[in-house]
């Protein structure tokens, strides 16, 4: 019975949504979502049951933390009946109550999302029956709670979705020292639940409307102006050209963000090491005039505004540090993070994994100097015209 309650419910899970997985433009927004939940309990087979599936039923709060993960917290109460002779050897009710954090792992961000998971808390079991002698029974017992399982989300739109999984949970029973054909004392018992819950988005990134600057009012009504006296001068003009030395070259180089670290990362990888050592040690060795250096990181639209900029400045800053540990004065070198700004492409209408292609430009860091140009200097010498004073400007 356990074995097939497993088969279907994991035939379920993976092939109703296929059809329409990746439709419409879905991407992570750092959401919290709430979520009642109904499910299926089966209860451990130590327990011998005398029907070991019944309903559970919960709520959990979500959070979505990064492009690969969430954090639900919930607790979950669920029941089996009890029946004579066998396991708690008695007729009543069998309780579980779950109280727990789990960790998510999101394999996709588009509609269909399946993920893994695994979770920690606290686990009430509850025996409450009599037994075949006319004895109550009544064990009850707190112990640490631990499941792993897998499962689906799906959205129907950006604020609503559903959610199904299965996990086996462990925790510990205590059953009662009469107990015949089955366990007495302190137990580890693995149930296994089939849940579905609906939850509702809030909360995540939105974005700004677009400001619509107002259309001019025409001008009317304007003052009359005075003619002007028209004066006749003459100029004489001076130009100077000072050669300060040869101008500096520019150094800048815009470095793909899949170059230099992995998807969602900071640390520099081999290939983007050996890119910085050509394309800016190098240059910025051969050319020490050269006095401030600005490298900034930039990402793309996909997560949080707070979390891209942070991403940014981490990425701008590991670049530095790996400039400065190459033997370029750190006093040469400025870091600084735009995050979402000054985007390259905007891909509009571009869904599913295809957005995350189409924003690779905008994952970029970018390291620039200033030229040192040639200075030019004007000196223009005005002279006394029919008694007009002008002024020298040098």
């Amino acid at each position: 019975m356990k074995t097939k309650l497993v088969n279907i419910a994991i035939a379920s899970m993976f092939t109703l949504p296929v059809g329409t997985a990746f439709a419409g433009d879905v991407e992570f927004d750092g959401s919290w979502y709430v979520m009642p939940v109904i499910g299926l309990m089966h209860a451990d087979s130590d327990l011998e049951q005398s029907d070991n599936n019944d309903i559970a039923y919960g709520v959990r709060l979500g959070k979505q933390l990064s492009e690969h993960w969430d954090v639900q917290l919930g607790a979950t109460h669920s029941k089996a009946d009890t029946d004579y002779p066998s396991g708690f050897s008695g007729n009543g009710e069998y309780k579980q109550t779950l109280i727990g954090v789990d960790a998510m792992y999101m394999f996709s961000r588009d509609k269909f999302r399946p993920f893994l998971m695994a979770g920690f808390g606290a686990a009430k079991n509850e025996i409450d029956s009599v037994d075949h002698f006319n004895n109550s029974v009544n064990e009850e017992k707190w112990s640490p709670m631990a499941n792993v399982g897998a499962g689906f989300q799906y959205l129907f739109n950006k604020s609503v979705g559903m959610q199904a999984d299965l996990r086996y949970v462990w925790s510990k029973a205590d059953a009662p020292n009469n107990a015949e054909n089955s366990f007495s004392g302190d137990k580890t018992i693995g149930n296994t639940y089939l849940n579905l819950g609906v939850f509702f988005n809030f909360g995540g990134k939105v974005a700004a409307p677009v400001a619509v600057a107002p259309a001019a009012e025409p001008v009317s009504n304007l003052p009359e102006v005075a003619p002007v006296n028209e004066e006749v001068y003459e100029f004489t003009v001076e130009e100077t050209v000072v050669e300060e030395g040869p101008a500096t070259p520019a150094v800048k180089v815009t470095l793909a963000a899949e170059v230099l670290f992995d998807f969602d990362k900071d640390v520099l990888k081999d290939e983007g090491k050996s890119l910085l050592n050509t394309e800016v040690v190098e240059k910025m060795k051969a050319h020490p005039e050269a006095e401030l250096v600005m490298i900034t990181g930039y990402t793309d639209r996909i997560g949080s505004d707070k979390y891209n900029q942070k991403l940014s400045e981490r990425r701008a800053n590991a670049v530095k540090n790996y400039i400065v540990a190459q033997g370029i004065e750190e006093s040469r070198l400025k870091a600084a993070g735009k995050g979402e700004q000054n985007p390259v492409v905007d891909c509009k209408g571009v869904r599913g994994k295809k957005l995350i292609e189409c924003l690779q430009p905008n994952r970029r860091v970018v390291v620039e100097t200033e030229v040192q140009r040639t200075v030019e200097q004007v000196t223009i010498e005005q002279t006394e015209v029919q008694g007009v004073i002008v002024e020298e400007q040098k």
